[in-house]
């Protein structure tokens, strides 16, 4: 194999059962401006004919893995052992590619061969309705990174996110056992490793499905009580956030007439390990950990202009 064989890139996608999806998303790579890429599907057990759709897409930089991976991030992972080159870069089966994504991507990490992650701009499509979430060029270091990640005043999502394969396989890659909520405890492992740059360049376009688990109202707080449970210094470092961010739940589920979903999120809550609060303390966590959230907010866009339009 001679090097101009060698992919520069390689793109993950994981999937299972968006057989249109996943092909507009293949579609949006294969029309890259950067032509020396591999994409790696891995097909997580589709029964919709994904397999056969793909079949048809005759270029080799496409690659189809199939199999039962239990799972996207378990899925993502066998993307990661099976990527060829040294920069790994994320699509999700729903999501689209802008034409020059993997360019400017790439060109990053060519300026500085120490970055080992990127978090990049892009456009939410939700109900007709499009918001650019930019993130502003800035380099955040390992401390930055966490607080931003755990105060959540940064733009993240699974498409946005790149970094170098060593990096990915050395933080052991995504968490099988986490369902939601993957991307931001990912990335939390690797600020316990080093920084991260932000970039502004909105470069792909990520479409909310009716079926993805980020936009489901049920469930959050399990979600959130499964991240403490993998990371419980949250709660020593930044004792005000994880109750602000259940009453936070509970309260806008409430205002909403979604009660079963408010009671549901109460006792998960309350029978959590992790976090156990009662009703003082979610009222005292939301009124302080909000604070502190605002003034992380108003901190992060005067340094950093992080901003939805």
């Amino acid at each position: 194999m001679s090097s101009q064989d060698v992919p520069l890139i390689s793109v993950i996608t994981p999937t299972h059962n968006r057989r249109s999806q996943v092909v507009r998303a293949v579609e949006s790579a294969l029309a890259q401006t950067l032509t020396r890429f591999e994409h790696i599907v891995v097909d997580d057990g589709s029964t919709d004919g994904t397999a056969a759709a793909l079949a048809e897409i005759r270029d080799p930089r496409l690659i189809y893995v199939g199999a039962k991976w239990r799972g996207a991030n378990a899925a993502r992972n066998a993307g990661i052992e099976r990527a060829r080159a040294p920069v790994v870069t994320f699509l999700d089966s729903d999501d689209v590619y802008l034409p020059d994504r993997l360019e400017r991507t790439l060109a990053r990490f060519d300026q500085n061969p120490s970055l080992e992650v990127l978090i990049s701009s892009f456009v939410s499509l939700k109900g007709g309705r499009s918001t650019k979430c930019i993130n502003r060029d800035a380099f955040l270091d390992k401390s930055t990174l966490q607080r931003a990640l755990v105060s959540q005043t940064i733009f993240i999502a699974g498409s946005a996110i790149t970094a170098r394969r060593e990096s990915l396989l050395a933080i052991g890659g995504y968490d099988s056992d986490i369902t939601r909520m993957q991307d931001r405890e990912l990335l939390l492992r690797f600020a316990q490793r080093g920084g991260a740059l932000l970039s502004e360049d909105i470069d792909w376009k990520k479409y909310n499905s009716e079926n993805s688990i980020s936009g489901r109202r049920d469930g959050y707080v399990e979600a959130y009580a499964s991240l403490i449970d993998k990371h419980p210094y949250i709660a020593d470092r930044y004792p005000d956030v994880p109750p602000y961010m259940i009453a936070r739940q509970i309260i806008a589920d409430t205002l909403k007439g979604r009660l079963p979903q408010a009671f549901s999120g109460y006792h998960a809550n309350r029978s959590s390990k992790s976090l156990g609060y009662s009703p003082a303390e979610l009222l005292r966590g939301y009124v302080v950990g909000r604070r502190w959230r605002r003034d992380c907010y108003d901190e992060f866009r005067a340094k950093y202009g992080a901003r939805a339009v």
